[in-house]
């Protein structure tokens, strides 16, 4: 039975900056929770981020490979740099796909972090651009399927496929 990521907040942990959640109603979800398929992750609070706390975009809408890569910030709206913070939980995400052989993750579209085919552009006026967050760039980096959380039946055909490949 193979292990899915999945954002903490999309589980009804309030996680989020303002301390809210965004739990998912998802069928697909139950079903893995049932399973006990899933390994809960929040990058911002693994990264030693507070809730609640100041929201954050990452600095002119760059994306989370730029960031990793050091030519873009994550930044707060007096513009304090939460960079570190935000790679540090990119990496403890990673961790926890090495410990669980984990190549399938939902995480929440918008993020920062988790955002994985859209973010803020960066100037905290709630526009969105094309991109993804730092854990979630990383996260595709190293080889797993990411998912928004409007993507729970997808992200679950390609784990059933995984599965059947693994299987003799």
């Amino acid at each position: 039975m193979p292990f899915v990521l999945v954002s903490s907040c999309l589980l009804g942990n309030p996680v989020r900056y303002d301390g809210a959640h965004k739990r998912s109603g998802s069928a697909v979800l139950q079903r893995w929770l049932a399973q006990g398929q899933v390994v809960p992750v929040c990058p911002e609070l693994a990264g030693g981020l507070p809730v609640p706390r100041p929201p954050a975009e990452i600095a002119g809408g760059a994306g989370g490979a730029a960031v990793l890569a050091g030519l873009a910030r994550v930044v707060d709206p007096q513009a304090n740099d939460l960079t570190g913070a935000f790679v540090a939980g990119a990496h403890e995400a990673l961790r926890l796909v090495r410990k669980h052989g984990i190549r399938v993750a939902v995480l929440k579209e918008n993020s920062p972090s988790c955002g994985s085919s859209h973010i803020h552009d960066g100037y905290f006026g709630g526009t969105l651009v094309p991109g993804s967050g730092v854990a979630a760039a990383l996260l595709a980096r190293e080889g797993v399927h990411v998912f928004g959380e409007q993507e729970f039946d997808a992200a679950d055909a390609l784990l059933r496929s995984l599965g059947d490949a693994q299987s003799p």
